[in-house]
């Protein structure tokens, strides 16, 4: 498929997700967005939630009830919500890329003991595709229904990858990710359809351990074993992922370069940043807001095969409504990187 231009619906647009979205899709040059929907909003300009969009769009919220037929309909709803009227939307949109937790996982057993809920669909979940692109492109480009990714569980898994890939991991040792996230994933990830109040010093927080993200880690990797810890830090958009691990016996930083190197090359999306100079040296989320780019790393011990992955992402773009675009992208046989190319700000 490979159409000109297409028409689009944001379910629940008042959120941060549906605020990018609306950002990334009212400029792209194939998509016509023609409803955003919101009952908490209704009847308000788009751009009275989300001010940047002012002299972009003279669209107004309009009740999800009242769903017109589109060729792409996102949703960016609460967790848990998608999934109870997953048959009704898929009358209104031919494809649906979903941003919330709702069908991320493939196993309905594995869900309820990740969320703690049965789902509410789990005929579903097997009809659809991960929406990360560097794991399941080709998939994608055929499928209908995409899910969206977890911000944490997307930095985990590109700083991994290139290791996983490889074959360069000694499981005797669990890979245990240390994440840094920004507040605007209070909107992103805790409740995708809310607007929450931007605050200029974050609550420090820590998740030790059981965050839902590592489901999909488990998932995706083929990892066994895997913990997730995230800590809140005072930014408003980020996700870094520092990933401790152990390498197999004789796994030199030559063969990081390697993997990084060729991870990097076949996905436009993904850079190494591993410098000797300059401001940036590793992976850092300050220079990626806006941008779907991932900035990847690595550091080895060759003494001790001890090892770091290291992924910096905006979590609104790259861990959400970038990657839900960039699916956008290849489901319909455009460019991927189509409306996707903004590279970030210097200085931030």
């Amino acid at each position: 498929m490979n159409e000109s231009c297409v028409t689009v619906g944001i379910v629940g647009g008042s959120g941060y997700g549906g605020g990018e979205l609306l950002r990334l899709l009212l400029k792209h040059p194939h998509t016509e967005v023609v409803q955003v929907t919101s009952r908490s909003k209704l009847g308000e300009f788009v751009y009275q939630t989300h001010p940047n969009l002012r002299k972009m769009t003279q669209l107004k919220f309009t009740s999800p009830d009242q769903l017109q037929p589109v060729d792409v309909l996102f949703l960016a709803l609460p967790h848990g919500q998608a999934q109870k009227r997953i048959e009704s939307y898929a009358e209104v949109g031919r494809k649906i890329i979903d941003l919330s937790g709702d069908f991320r996982l493939r196993d309905a057993a594995f869900y309820q003991s990740w969320y703690g809920a049965e789902h509410a669909a789990p005929d579903w979940l097997s009809r659809f595709v991960y929406g990360l692109p560097e794991l399941h492109r080709d998939e994608i480009r055929t499928a209908s229904y995409i899910s969206g990714v977890g911000c944490n569980a997307t930095s985990t898994n590109l700083a991994l990858l290139p290791y996983v890939r490889d074959g360069l991991i000694d499981m005797s040792f669990m890979p245990i990710a240390e994440i840094k996230v920004g507040s605007s994933e209070s909107g992103a990830e805790g409740n995708a359809g809310s607007l929450h109040a931007e605050r200029s010093n974050v609550v420090r927080t820590f998740s030790a351990f059981g965050h839902r993200h590592t489901a999909e880690v488990i998932q995706e990797l083929g990892l066994p074993r895997v913990r997730l810890t995230m800590t809140a830090v005072d930014i408003v958009r980020g996700s870094t992922a520092t990933v401790h691990l152990k390498v197999k016996e004789g796994v030199k930083v030559k063969d990081c370069w390697k993997a990084y190197r060729s991870f990097a090359s076949e996905n436009p999306f993904i850079r190494v940043v591993r410098e000797q100079r300059g401001i940036y040296r590793v992976p850092d989320p300050k220079i990626l807001a806006g941008s779907n780019f991932a900035d990847i790393g690595f550091e080895l011990e060759e003494e001790t095969g001890m090892a770091l992955g290291i992924c910096a992402i905006d979590n609104l773009m790259k861990g959400a409504s970038g990657s839900a675009v960039q699916c956008l992208n290849l489901m319909m046989g455009w460019d991927e990187m189509t409306g996707l190319d903004f590279p970030g700000l210097h200085p931030a």
